[in-house]
């Protein structure tokens, strides 16, 4: 080889395959199951009687925001695919508690009645020199129960001499001015009393916190009818002693000595006088049940026999 004569060199490229990942398998996967499911709709559909295509059709026509408020919609409908049977956890149960929620829902008017109630106390105690004093004792609020007025007490205003009922004359004097003042309303009242944690020396045994509350509110009652409260209005008088205590509050604070007076709106007074109202339409009570079936029913003769051999004792009363 002579120097003037260059080897030739062949240069190749080397292609190399690389792996470019499984997500468009993951895409391709998702689009055949879509794919699958709407074939598979269609085919339901098209199996379908117009009846059932009719009820699909009203479903989707449903807003969201009325089916999520529990409005009319498709699962209140008497169509084949919504609701239906006799279940009370299906139809029945949604119309009862639509029923329930319109009965025990308080009207605006009410509301309003209320606000004005407290607004007229308010002014009433404003009014009054003597009795502006116990304006940071009062406390305004609205309860799904009606409004609520807590009179609470305190170490240099007491509302009631130290572990008695006798009722102070600044205490007097606020009650029998909000007596008239309550009979505005026809709504009925409910007076429940409370102490703190501070309890007698002989404990829950003798004379305790129990009695004391309930004496508190009654004495709270006698004063609300000398200030001419109309006796008929008292629904419910109550001491619950130290068991409910002011939220955010020890048990021992004096803000747990309280008085409160609740003005019910009429479907709760409505529920205590009737308990049997809580049931609520289209929902079965055991109370309310009609005997079953003479086959269903066991015989009391019977059944004391029963328990008699189960005890193995012959000296059950009858």
């Amino acid at each position: 080889m002579t120097p003037d004569r260059r080897p030739i060199i062949i240069r190749r490229k080397k292609v190399v395959h690389r792996h470019h990942g499984g997500s468009w398998k993951i895409a391709l996967a998702d689009f055949m199951t879509a794919l699958m499911a709407l074939f598979l709709v269609m085919w339901i559909l098209s199996q379908a009687s117009d009846k059932q295509r009719e009820a699909v059709s009203e479903y989707f026509r449903t807003p969201l925001l009325t089916a999520i408020t529990g409005g009319d919609g498709a699962a209140q409908s008497a169509n084949v695919i919504p609701g239906g049977g006799p279940d009370p956890v299906h139809a029945d149960g949604e119309q009862a508690r639509i029923d329930l929620r319109t009965q025990t829902r308080p009207s605006e008017q009410q509301r309003r009645a209320f606000r004005d109630l407290q607004q007229r106390i308010e002014t009433a105690i404003d009014a009054d020199p003597d009795l502006r004093q116990m304006r940071q004792q009062l406390r305004f609020d609205m309860t799904p129960e009606g409004l609520r007025i807590q009179l609470f007490d305190t170490e240099q205003r007491p509302m009631f001499a130290l572990g008695s009922d006798r009722v102070a004359p600044y205490m007097r004097d606020l009650l029998r001015t909000m007596a008239p003042l309550l009979n505005e309303l026809p709504n009925d009242l409910s007076i429940s009393g409370h102490t703190d944690s501070l309890a007698y020396l002989n404990g829950y045994r003798g004379y305790s916190n129990w009695e004391l509350s309930s004496d508190r509110a009654n004495a709270s009652r006698r004063e609300l009818v000398s200030g001419g409260l109309n006796a008929a209005k008292l629904l419910r008088v109550s001491g619950l002693a130290d068991r409910v205590v002011m939220p955010g509050t020890n048990d021992s604070d004096p803000i747990n000595r309280r008085i409160e007076l609740l003005v019910l709106f009429r479907q709760v007074a409505e529920r205590i006088r009737s308990p049997s109202v809580l049931s609520g339409p289209g929902i079965p009570s055991p109370l309310n049940q009609p005997p079953t079936s003479g086959e269903d029913v066991m015989p009391i003769k019977e059944f004391s026999e029963g328990l008699k051999k189960a005890l193995g004792t012959e000296q059950l009363a009858p």
